[in-house]
């Protein structure tokens, strides 16, 4: 998921700011630190399942869509190489400019297609992500972390301070 991507890189960027603020001595022995797989969050709450269904759905339409085209495109192509010695020279140079704008009608119509999936992909997921923040905000609370980073830019973490499960659990509590 793309949106995981930029999630993990806006809270990396988050962990370095952290670290160059906090001094050594904010970071004594009793300060509690978590870690939050956010794939995992985004991939096995309802929300965010929901989400992905959404995208998943709207992407095989699309595909399959493009997948027609791709196959006239295969079609006027294989037909030219099958029959392109037979034509005549007026009748190769309209062919080819048909398939030069069929092959350029697809590439718009992908590039329109991912467009329509990146929107999309901000419409479902964002509001998951803005609740996902409240929501590790109030477990970090409630339990009294100092911190909580997400688990892939962490070399080394116990599952003991792994929040992922109650997270997924309070997440889809607000978002029925």
């Amino acid at each position: 998921m793309n949106i995981v991507k930029i999630v993990t890189g806006c809270m990396s960027g988050l962990l370095i700011t952290v670290l160059v603020l906090v001094n050594g001595q904010a970071l004594a022995a009793d300060t509690k630190i978590a870690v939050i797989d956010m794939k995992q969050v985004l991939s096995t709450s309802t929300a965010g399942k929901r989400a992905e269904g959404v995208i998943k759905q709207k992407m095989d339409s699309l595909q399959a869509s493009l997948k027609n085209d791709e196959n006239d495109l295969i079609a006027m192509q294989k037909e030219g190489e099958k029959k392109g010695a037979a034509w005549s020279d007026s009748v190769k140079r309209e062919k080819a400019a048909a398939f030069q704008k069929k092959r350029q009608e697809l590439a718009e119509k992908q590039e329109n297609a991912n467009q329509e999936l990146r929107k999309l992909r901000e419409q479902q997921v964002n509001p998951v992500i803005k609740k996902l923040e409240e929501v590790v905000s109030k477990v970090a609370a409630d339990n009294g972390y100092a911190i909580v980073l997400p688990r892939n830019v962490v070399l080394y973490a116990t599952d003991a301070v792994d929040i992922s499960n109650t997270v997924i659990t309070e997440l889809n509590k607000v978002m029925k």
